[in-house]
């Protein structure tokens, strides 16, 4: 999918070669799948594009080995050669070794001649013809150093070789029968080697010539002309052309591809870094930049995804610098945002509210009507300032209500499942005020936390709000009753936070900013929220860990509810300390979770519940969201599958349900997983264990680890749950 003008390309390898980091690396905007043919041989090439075509749709561009000397297989990965020593170029194939070795293609050693100079690698390995006999020839190392297995040489003067392979004319064969269209041509020379490539290559096929020796930088407007894209390899280039001159040999050659009308591309050690670090260096991040700014249409990521430790974050990388470059709204070059650039999900509805109360008006809110509101009304208003509920910005009114409970929709059209209501349970409480009116909202102690500029005062019938909201009127239902305990009396406005609420998980408390801030910080950009009103069970460790593997995830934000709950609910502390135990005993894989509360409350309203905590959480930074087969319901009054059903019915909410049912235990194969209803395993029962643990009874460790069952008896004791 392009999402901006620059294009990139990837080089598939060992590091990239499987299916989620494909998938990854597609969302991130590449365009084109590069198969490097010097590391790839032809009978292995069928499987290979088969393999990425059964994952992505995004075009394989087949590069050719080319006219270039290569080293030939070593006994290990790197070799050294030791300066001063005399290492053998053998004719015959050998394992090769600190000794000798052979050169690729294997006839190099009949047309070299003593006194000739070679290159081998880039860690400045530099050898020197002595002798040649029937056996091939003898080089004296004047430069040592760690070589590996089929790295390029150059010899420093002309050797003609073919433009193509037999490995390279394999391969063009097979790229045809898969219908590719992309091919790259190593070591371009001359308008005949373009010529050539064509022939073997179906009509409207796209050439990319690569120049990367000083005979095609001499040949440059022909090659050019014949071709349909340019590819300067810095890297290979470097080798014959100094490499103090390469900045202004490829601004030359950039200038030469646009006045030609041809696409023009840049590789290697773009990233050269990140192969082996999370970061790149400030000089790859400039060089990216300037390398943009010279007009290079698009950007190859070599070894970085092909060898690297960090294909994805390479990518990312690539494309923030891409963003900023082509971003339409160009600051003051002095006066930049401070705040980097997030590849992670757009806020819903496009951007976050905030709306905290500047410093004058805290010190006006003393002289303002009051209103005393519960406890889960400042919640709301907590979360509504801080963004957790954007685009709402306050209370709805009757309209949106409706709307919302009707369409599932707010009124511009986006998708929004839950009401946001502020209840009035006494009716004399909105005397003193109305509509244009700015009202202080306090708790019972006269504490004021936001204000509210009020829109509308209003009425409705709790019977038919509730049918509408819950499925039901029955006041058996929790959410039902909350409903009816405060009234039939709203008042509808825009809120602005006035100070937070006092909470003993403060630090765990991550307003969206925060939690933004947070997975950027730490490279993320698909996360998988998690959201629990429970301590951890070994279900909810199977659905989450799976859920990472499956989905390809960078990490996964595991965030507890921690507001008010109904009679028989677990409190928050123990179920934030059973997460804190199973993170310090290594159960989940390093650096890939973050634990974080949610201060809001249950309204236990199933598929409109489920979608809204989905929300909540995209607009926290998560691109998918775990939903299990019960989640956020009660009893038996949602069916299974409802919440499937109606985002089927909402359409793309812009975050990715992963679905999850029951899990269960197999005790002959001692695995977790998701078994068929029919099928005779042990299930994991959530309320089996909060009775259990109500009881002082042990559960099994297949259900509940026990580390976290002693640690909840042992510190918690009796205030597991809400009496």
């Amino acid at each position: 999918m392009k999402l901006w003008n620059t294009e990139i390309l990837c080089t598939l390898g060992p590091a990239s070669f499987n299916p989620w980091v494909i998938e990854r690396l597609e969302e991130l905007g590449v365009g084109i799948f590069r198969i490097n043919l010097s590391h790839t041989k032809a009978n292995e090439l069928s499987k290979l594009i088969t393999d990425i075509q059964a994952c992505t749709d995004v075009p394989i561009c087949l590069d050719t080995e080319g006219a270039q000397i290569r080293t030939g297989d070593f006994s290990e990965e790197r070799i050294e050669l030791v300066e001063n020593s005399v290492v053998l170029g053998f004719r015959e194939c050998v394992e090769g070794g600190s000794d000798g070795f052979n050169f690729y293609p294997a006839k190099i050693v009949d047309v070299l001649q003593v006194g000739d100079f070679i290159s081998i690698d880039f860690n400045s390995v530099l050898v020197q013809v002595t002798a040649q006999d029937a056996d091939g020839v003898a080089m004296r190392v004047i430069n040592g150093g760690m070589i590996g297995r089929n790295k390029a040489v150059t010899v420093d003067r002309e050797i003609l070789l073919d433009p193509l392979t037999e490995n390279d004319r394999e391969s063009l064969a097979i790229g045809r029968r898969f219908k590719l269209r992309h091919f790259a041509l190593s070591f371009a020379s001359c308008r005949d080697d373009v010529e050539l490539i064509r022939t073997l290559t179906d009509e409207g096929a796209f050439i990319i010539s690569k120049i990367e020796s000083l005979a095609g930088l001499s040949q440059l407007s022909e090659i050019a002309e014949a071709s349909d894209a340019l590819l300067i390899d810095r890297g290979d280039l470097s080798r014959q052309v100094p490499l103090e001159r390469i900045p202004e040999v490829q601004k030359a050659i950039i200038s030469t591809a646009k006045g030609m009308d041809r696409k023009v591309y840049v590789a290697t050690n773009l990233l050269e870094s990140m192969i082996n670090l999370p970061s790149p260096t400030r000089a790859e991040v400039n060089d990216v930049y300037n390398t943009l700014v010279d007009g290079a249409d698009g950007l190859v990521l070599a070894a970085e995804t092909a060898i690297g430790a960090y294909p994805i974050e390479c990518a990312s990388m690539i494309v923030k610098l891409i963003r900023n470059f082509e971003s339409p709204e160009k600051a003051d070059p002095l006066e930049f945002p401070s705040e980097p650039i997030s590849l992670l999900v757009e806020p819903h509805g496009g951007r976050l509210v905030q709306r905290h109360a500047s410093d004058a008006e805290r010190e006006q809110v003393t002289g303002l009507p009051r209103l005393v509101v519960s406890d889960t009304t400042l919640l709301d208003c907590e979360q509504i300032t801080h963004g957790t509920y954007s685009p709402v910005s306050g209370f709805m009114g009757r309209q949106t209500c409706m709307g919302v409970l009707r369409e599932n929709r707010l009124p511009d059209g986006t998708i929004w499942t839950m009401p946001i209501l502020l209840p009035v349970p006494d009716p004399d409480d909105v005397i003193n005020f109305g509509p244009g009116d700015r009202v202080a909202l306090s708790d019972q102690g006269g504490a004021i936390y936001a204000t509210i500029d009020v829109s509308e005062i209003f009425s409705m019938d709790l019977d038919t709000l509730a049918a509408s909201w819950f499925g039901t009127s029955s006041i058996n239902h929790p959410g039902v009753a909350r409903l009816f305990a405060q009234g039939n009396r709203f008042v509808a406005g825009e809120v602005s936070l006035i100070r937070r609420l006092p909470s003993p998980y403060r630090h765990y408390e991550l307003t969206p900013v925060q939690s933004r801030f947070v997975f950027a910080h730490k490279g993320w950009s698909r996360v998988i929220g998690f959201h629990t009103r429970n301590p951890v069970h070994r279900g909810h460790e199977y659905i989450q860990l799976r859920a990472l593997r499956e989905t390809g995830a960078d990490g996964l934000y595991i965030n507890p509810v921690i507001g008010p709950k109904k009679l028989g609910d677990f409190m928050p502390g123990p179920i934030m300390l059973s997460y804190r135990t199973i993170l310090d005993a290594g159960i989940y894989p390093k650096g890939r979770v973050v634990l974080g509360s949610f201060a809001s409350y249950s309204r236990y309203a199933g598929p409109r519940e489920a979608i809204f905590t989905a929300l909540c959480r995209k607009n926290m930074g998560c691109s998918h969201f775990i939903i299990g087969r019960d989640h956020t319901g009660v009893g038996s009054y949602y069916a299974a599958g409802a919440v499937r059903s109606l985002m089927d019915d909402l359409g793309d909410c812009g975050i990715e349900p992963v679905f999850f049912d029951t899990v269960g235990y197999d005790a002959g194969s001692g695995l977790h997983g998701i078994f068929d209803e029919t099928e005779d395993v042990n299930r994991i029962d959530g309320t089996h264990i909060r009775n259990a643990l109500r009881d002082g009874e042990a559960v099994p460790d297949w259900m509940m680890r026990e580390v976290v069952q002693d640690v909840l008896r042992n510190e918690c004791g009796q205030s597991l749950f809400v009496e």
